[in-house]
């Protein structure tokens, strides 16, 4: 299995023939989707969906309702491959992949709360969780859990108890594009000194391969 972190909360999952790409959005390198089999999308967020990156790849895409509402009306012919999934759905993309929870993270009360949807993917033995822009776990143990690290609807100790309170294996950093170099060196620090050694954590530069 080969795990590759792209552009903030971009991760590309490689497996038995599968190419599972997460979450390309505006910050996304085009490479990322290269071969990809299936995409998936948590939410609506363009740090999360970038219409042009989906129109220049053929693979099926897997979302929700208000993402493939605004597919269908901003690229129309991603539309027509295009899958909602809904909260509990079990699936197939080359990779089992189940999709859990339905709300993004309250950013402020006078915003909206828009749906989000994780997913949790099993690819061979060792399961592996996105939650997209929300601190909601998968129910049950998980071997890699990618963890947001910077957002304006989260603290830095949300964030550490929320990849404490999941305990996978391994914790990768995305979602890293919020802070400055020095900010992300101090939430790394942080993360460090307050997730069990055991636990994994570690930040991956774009293109690098956990």
């Amino acid at each position: 299995m080969r795990i590759t972190k792209f552009g903030h909360a971009c991760v590309r999952i490689e497996h038995d023939g599968a190419v599972v790409v997460l979450d390309p959005g505006v910050f996304t390198q085009p490479e990322a989707l290269d071969g990809a089999t299936a995409v998936l999308i948590t939410h609506e967020h363009p740090d999360h969906y970038h219409p042009p990156l989906l129109e220049n790849n053929d693979a099926p895409i897997y979302t929700i309702g208000s993402v493939a509402a605004q597919i269908q009306k901003g690229a129309p012919a991603v539309h027509e491959r295009t899958t909602v999934v809904k909260p509990g759905d079990t699936f197939d993309v080359g990779l089992p992949v189940t999709a859990i929870n339905e709300k993004h993270a309250v950013i402020h009360p006078e915003l909206p709360h828009i749906d989000n949807s994780g997913y949790l993917i099993q690819a061979g033995d060792t399961k592996i969780f996105h939650p997209g822009d929300a601190l909601d776990g998968p129910g049950q143990p998980v071997d890699v859990l990618f963890l947001p690290v910077s957002a304006p609807w989260a603290r830095s100790a949300d964030l550490i108890d929320f990849a404490r309170e999941v305990g996978a294996s391994k914790t990768l950093a995305i979602h890293d594009r919020v802070y400055s170099e020095a900010g992300s060196k101090t939430f790394d620090t942080q993360a460090g000194a307050l997730i069990p050694a055991e636990r994994g954590y570690v930040r991956l530069a774009d293109g690098a391969d956990l």
